[in-house]
């Protein structure tokens, strides 16, 4: 899985930065302009509520689940939500992954057998 994540990342911060990078260079940090544009169409203040809602989602995520598994560097994924929730879940998600493996007696998963198993 944290092959996985890393791929996200990558795509979570190049997408982005992809459309963002090429706007700013453009026209500055014409924060405004920005905002009108962004808002300029019903899909774009559509697009634009779905980001915001799910940053917010992600940030109490990690900052719950986060406390609740005693992660260190809980800064750097949100920071990330400057980029966007695409880049701070998967980094979140990949963080977690080596905590939880970090964590584990012997860096294995061993299920609890059931009951009356022979």
């Amino acid at each position: 899985m944290q092959i996985f994540y890393v791929l996200l990342c990558i795509a979570g911060a190049a997408l982005p930065l992809s459309q963002f990078v090429p706007w700013l260079s453009a026209h500055g940090l014409n924060v405004p302009l920005l905002l009108q544009q962004a808002t300029s169409s019903q899909i774009a203040s559509f697009a634009w509520a779905d980001v915001l809602i799910s940053g917010i989602v992600v940030a109490v995520f990690l900052v719950a689940e986060g406390r609740k598994l005693a992660m260190r560097h809980l800064w750097l994924p949100l920071s990330c939500l400057m980029v966007g929730p695409s880049l701070a879940l998967p980094l979140f998600l990949l963080l977690r992954e080596r905590h939880l493996a970090a964590m584990a007696p012997n860096n294995s998963f061993k299920p609890t057998p059931l009951r009356g198993a022979a």
